[in-house]
């Protein structure tokens, strides 16, 4: 799933490529990614409407327009916007500009989500929401992991403690700072725990530098793989060299999901 450094890079290139165009059409292939309003008053509220600005928060992209509307996107496992648009047999949403070109959403798996509302802060899953790593101060950081006896990678995925971090972002900031993906939060020293939220920050920072990675579904909006896989230190390196001590990078599941770690610069 994208993560906030790939719906960053979407956003920010988003701003450049179609702000200011009016969205002329929209031509639903398959309805099912469009959980509000019903697909026809989809198509008519948003015809005819300017893209107004671009926002981002956690992991939703939001499309304001001069309608007053406001266009959610959660791009889930496989969503992606592609402009220009050239159709594939993965577009559900064509949105037709008066830059004579369109911008295309793809989704292979049907797991995204567009929603036009009316207020997307009103919106259950923006109100569930914890703050961001950039909107928070290390001293807030430290009293939030205090009392947590979670293991602090399964803690670092809860959107609803800090929103944003997904299962790459986690591992790798996890091996920087030299952290056991497996360890309770709270048994964190002061300087483990400022150490992370540093390292959190800078791999977000990196992330979003490389135009975000591309392990799964993700692309950016030109349709080009983000060029922060090759960075990585841990996520998706099982059984391979640790890049410091030599020793195989190690995998495990916690909370469900895959971690990568090593078992000794992370012992």
């Amino acid at each position: 799933m994208p993560e906030l450094p790939e719906v960053e890079t979407i956003k920010r290139e988003l701003e450049k490529a179609v702000l200011g165009k009016k969205i002329t059409k929209v031509s639903v292939i398959n309805p099912k990614v469009i959980k509000e309003p019903s697909p026809k008053e989809f198509q008519k509220e948003i015809a005819g409407a300017t893209i107004k600005n671009i926002l981002r928060k956690a992991k939703l992209l939001i499309i304001e327009l001069s309608n007053g509307k406001f266009l959610a996107i959660h791009l889930k496992m496989t969503g992606q916007l592609i402009y220009p648009g050239k159709g594939s047999k993965l577009t559900r949403v064509i949105f037709s500009l008066s830059s004579g070109k369109d911008l295309d959403f793809n989704d292979g798996r049907l797991f995204a989500e567009l929603r036009l509302v009316d207020d997307w802060q009103k919106l259950k899953f923006i109100q569930s929401l914890g703050p961001e790593p950039f909107d928070l101060s290390c001293e807030h950081f430290k009293k939030m992991l205090a009392s947590k006896k979670t293991k602090i990678k399964p803690l670092l995925l809860d959107q609803t403690f800090i929103s944003g971090v997904g299962n790459i972002y986690a591992n790798e900031a996890l091996f920087r700072a030299k952290i056991n993906p497996g360890r309770p939060a709270n048994s964190l020293s002061q300087k483990e725990k400022e150490l992370l939220f540093n390292e959190l920050k800078e791999t977000l920072k990196e992330a979003i530098a490389h135009k975000g990675s591309s392990v799964d579904q993700y692309v950016q909006l030109s349709g080009e793989d983000g060029g922060y896989a090759k960075y990585h230190k841990v996520y998706d390196r099982e059984k391979k060299p640790c890049l410091k001590c030599k020793i195989p990078i190690q995998r495990i599941s916690l909370g469900g999901r895959g971690t990568y770690f090593c078992p000794h610069c992370q012992a």
